[in-house]
């Protein structure tokens, strides 16, 4: 677990560079606000975290499937990050921003990507 990146995924440079192509202006990883999220597009008072569906428990999503070994210890460390990721988001609205939560499975294909990322535009333009 050591080797996994908690910032500069490619689901998350895909990301960053859709919303620098349209136009939108955004900082990284900002340490201050709750859950360090992913992209904090300030001017809309807006930030983006983009999750694994496995490490933080896509509900009804097959890549969020347990591995078959050592249960107790992934179903312990799935809960965790799902209660960290509620609590995170529900300070994040209590101070006003604006939470948008894009999953791993959600860019799959060529066909969601371009679906998801229209869908996420217009929904940051719309704040």
């Amino acid at each position: 677990m050591s080797k996994i990146s908690d910032r500069d995924s490619r689901m998350e440079i895909s990301v960053r560079k859709t919303l620098f192509s349209a136009g939108l202006r955004y900082r990284k990883n900002v340490k201050s606000l709750p859950g360090k999220p992913d992209i904090v597009l300030s001017k809309y008072r807006t930030v983006i975290f983009t999750n694994g569906c496995f490490w933080h428990g896509h509900e009804g999503c097959k890549a969020s499937t347990l591995p078959k070994s050592r249960r107790d210890f992934w179903e312990k460390k799935i809960r965790e990050n799902v209660e960290r990721d509620k609590r995170d988001i529900e300070e994040l609205k209590r101070s006003g921003w604006k939470v948008i939560v894009v999953w791993r499975c959600e860019l799959n294909s060529k066909r969601k990507r371009e679906i998801r990322f229209k869908a996420l535009i217009d929904e940051i333009k719309a704040s």
